[in-house]
Parts: structure tokens; sequence; C-alpha cells
């Protein structure tokens, strides 16, 4: 699932903040300079003053503030830009005044000096958040990119594509060959490097990777079949020719502009209000699990002395690997103990890993008068309260409140090309499968299907339903694995 940005002005909202804040920055040094350290908002006319430039700033952003490919501008054409910008804005505050015959409750002294400041405000800001932007995109966060092209293309091609004009919102992870041509030319690169071949389709089934760019060479049959496959692990595709896509849009690249295909584009702000709502899920199911720490703690160590939390390394998003924490509730032998217990799996084709009255939780050898087990990892998995400190996942970012339950790596291993789309999108705490009734869907291909119909069709309303779904099964004591 890949990020939409509707109009290009809009995802640079952090340039736009930075705009309106420095319009009024400007007005209020102005009035400083020419009235002294007297607040320019403490009378009606400097109040209407500071409407107007507001407004008439707003007015013209859309069409004159020159976001288009901000990142990439020089500063002199930053300089160029930001005074265009701004000289458009003070024409439309004069041609306002002169038609309301308000010129009088104005100063238009004022007004130059507040342009004239704000060029040179605005262009050290511009430039200096061009500076934070370019310094983000070289931590370790940065997507993985696989370059498929032929051998005569790869060295121009990873110019383009790491040119210091551009921002690196990506790391080249691996070069893959069309033409099959020789992989010791390119030993210099320290990239993994192999032709177009089922071996490279497995790889790329069972490796890290976000977004594939498919740059084509035209001796060279477009790999339609190959294309094929990527879509359907789920995998954002770019491609520089014309393909037959039922989701396809224009995008930018390093220096390549790029036709860009996905399971799904999910708009930007909505991404954005998840994220938001992740954080503060995230932090007050932190808080919930430090008290349910308080009393479920000494109630495990008693019973099993150890770790209290579980700490495991699942595959995420794409395939990127994280540690996601549980509180235990089996015994400190359980992993090794998994593979004596396979043949009570539900799940038929070992995709995953379910079975009744798992012997290795915390206390199972414990009955009620029903013969079910009922020790301490019982009580805290029949009532979810292993799932908290899954929360400080979310709160780093590794998971979401909603989506896909990552997979272990021997389970990813297993994984076929259409198994991988589930993991396509961030994984969650709680997901379209598990309330579904995850307790009764024993066919992992079920499993699937409604992971990649929620990734289809993602949306905040579907998100919401799924967690209020998810707090009456708990309640319910429903679905509990």
């Amino acid at each position: 699932m890949r990020k939409r940005v509707d109009q290009e002005w809009m995802k640079h909202w952090d340039f736009i903040l930075l705009d309106i804040l420095c319009l009024h920055l400007a007005f209020v040094l102005a009035g400083v300079m020419l009235r002294g350290f007297v607040s320019p908002y403490g009378t009606p006319g400097g109040r209407y003053q500071a409407a107007v430039l507001a407004v008439c700033q707003l007015a013209v952003m859309p069409f004159a503030a020159g976001y288009f490919a901000i990142v990439r501008r020089s500063v002199w054409e930053e300089v160029w830009t930001v005074v265009k910008f701004i000289v458009t804005t003070m024409a439309l505050v004069l041609v306002y005044l002169f038609a309301v015959q308000a010129t009088v409750q104005v100063s238009r002294l004022h007004v130059g000096l507040t342009a004239a400041l704000f060029v040179v405000l605005d262009v050290a800001l511009r430039q200096g958040n061009k500076r934070r932007i370019f310094a983000s995109h070289k931590a370790d966060n940065k997507k993985t990119l696989v370059l498929v092209t032929s051998a005569a293309q790869v060295r121009s091609a990873i110019e383009k594509l790491t040119n210091k004009n551009t921002v690196q919102y990506f790391k080249l992870s691996e070069i893959v060959l069309m033409d099959g041509g020789e992989v010791a030319e390119f030993a210099d690169l320290g990239l993994p490097i192999y032709p177009l071949d089922d071996h490279a389709v497995q790889n790329i089934c069972h490796m890290h990777v976000d977004e594939v760019f498919v740059l084509q060479s035209d001796d060279i049959l477009y790999p339609a079949a190959f294309i094929h496959q990527l879509m359907e692990m789920g995998i954002t595709v770019n491609y520089t020719n014309s393909f037959l896509a039922e989701f396809a849009e224009i995008h930018r690249l390093g220096l390549f502009d790029v036709l860009t295909t996905a399971i799904n584009f999910a708009p930007a702000a909505q991404l954005a209000v998840k994220r938001l709502l992740d954080i503060l899920g995230g932090a007050v199911g932190c808080l919930f699990t430090g008290l349910i720490f308080l009393f479920v703690a000494p109630a495990i160590y008693r019973k099993s002395p150890g770790p209290i939390f579980f700490a495991q390394p699942r595959v995420g998003q794409n395939g990127k690997i994280f540690k996601m924490y549980k509180f235990r509730s089996m015994y400190m032998d359980a992993e090794e103990r998994k593979a004596e217990l396979m043949a009570r799996n539900k799940i038929a084709d070992g995709m995953m890993f379910k079975m009744d009255d798992d012997p290795r939780i915390i206390g199972s050898e414990k009955k009620d008068k029903n013969g079910k087990p009922r020790g301490i990892g019982n009580f805290i998995r029949n009532t979810s309260l292993d799932e908290f400190p899954q929360f400080f996942n979310v709160l780093k970012g590794d998971m979401s409140l909603v989506g896909t339950r990552p997979p272990t790596r021997d389970e990813w291993e297993k994984y076929d090309l259409r198994h991988r789309v589930r993991m396509s999108a961030r994984p969650g705490i709680t997901g379209m499968w598990q309330v579904s009734g995850r307790s009764d869907i024993t066919d992992f291909e079920e499993v699937v299907a409604l992971d990649k119909y929620y990734i289809e069709h993602w949306s905040l309303g579907l998100d919401v339903q799924i967690l209020l779904k998810t707090v009456l099964a708990v309640l319910r004591h429903q679905g509990a694995a």
C-alpha cells in the first residue's frame, strides 16, 4: 500500500506552515523597526492589516508559492520564486485595499518593509527545511529499492537515482539484470546482483523490499510476467514506460519520472490521521501495559521464573524484521517444544501455528471442572492481556493498531508469492481476520484473502469498525488465540 498525495502543493505542508509563520514574523519585525517594541496587533488598524495579509497570502499560495519540486530547487531559484510569491501577494493586498477604499487604514511603508523582510526570512527558512529533509533521509528508515534493468544501464541508472539534488527516501538494496549480463563487472558497487529468473522472484518474495524500479531498455522485451508477480506480492512497482495496470500514478524517483503501481494508493491525509491515532492509542496502551504489569508480572514469575516480556523477531511491512513484544504466556522452552507439537497444528498447511490446549502455556497443567486449562498463561491469553506490550511497537512505528498480523521468520520463509501481499501494509495488533472469528479459521488461504481485502479496501472507517469489533470480541472472550 502506497501513500497518495492528491495535490503537489499540499504534500509540502511543512513549507506551507513556514511561509505562513514567516509572513507574520516579517510583519512583526517591520512594526518593531518602524515603531519600536510595540505589538502591531495592538491596534485595530494593525489587526486589520495582518488579517488582509494573511487572507491574500492564502489566496495566492496554491498558484504562486512554487511548491512543485521545491526540494530540488537551487538557492537563486528559490529567491526568485519567493520574490514572485510575495510580489503577487502584495499586489493582491493593494488591489483589495483600493477596491474597498481602505488605503488610509494601512501603512504602505509597513507593507513594503514586510515584503522585503519576508524574502530574506523565507528563503533562509526554506533552505533550512530542505537541509532537514535531506538529513532525515540519511537515516536507517529509508525504503529499500530493487533496481531491475539491463547491464548497459546499471551505472547511469544509479547515478540518476542517487543524484545529490534529489531527496533520497530510498536505498538501493540489490540489482536484477534483465538481460543476464555479467555480474562480476559490477562487483565494485557492493550490492547483490543477479539475473532475472525464478530465483530472483523467490529472493524478492522473502526479503525486505519496499519498492521495485524497472528501467526498461528498448532492445529487451518488457518483463510482463515478472511485473505481475510483483503486483501479486503487493510490492510497489515503478516503471518508465506504459504498462497496463489498474492503479498507476506518476511520481518522481531520483531524476526519473516514473509510473507507479501498487495494490492500493492511500490518501496521505488519511494515513497521517491513522498514524496520529496510532501514537495516541500507543501512548494510552503503554500506560495500561504498565498497570497490567504490576499484577501479571508476579504471577508469571512465580509460576515460571524468567523474563516477564517475550520479544520475538517478526516480519513487518514489506519484509522488514522487527522485535514484537508480549507478556510471556508460555514456558521458557516453548520454542524448542513447538516442533514436537506440529502434528496438533490446526492450520493444516503449516503456514501458521495454532492448537487447542497448548501444553506450553504457563500453568496449563491446572484444569477447571470441565477439563480446560486455567493457568495464568491461559488467563492472559484468553483476555488478550498478553498483547498489550505491542502498544510499544505501535508507538515506535513498527506496528499499527489495525493491520495484518506479522508472521514469524519460519512462517515467512514458507510463503508463496500470493501470500506476501498480506505484508504490504504495516502489521497491526488486530485486523480483519482476527475479528472474523480467528479461532475458527484454520485455512491460511482464507487469512490471506481477508488481509488482502483489508489492504485493497483500507479506509479510516474500516479501521474504526475493526477496532470496535475487537473491543467487543475481547469483552466477550471471543476469538482469543
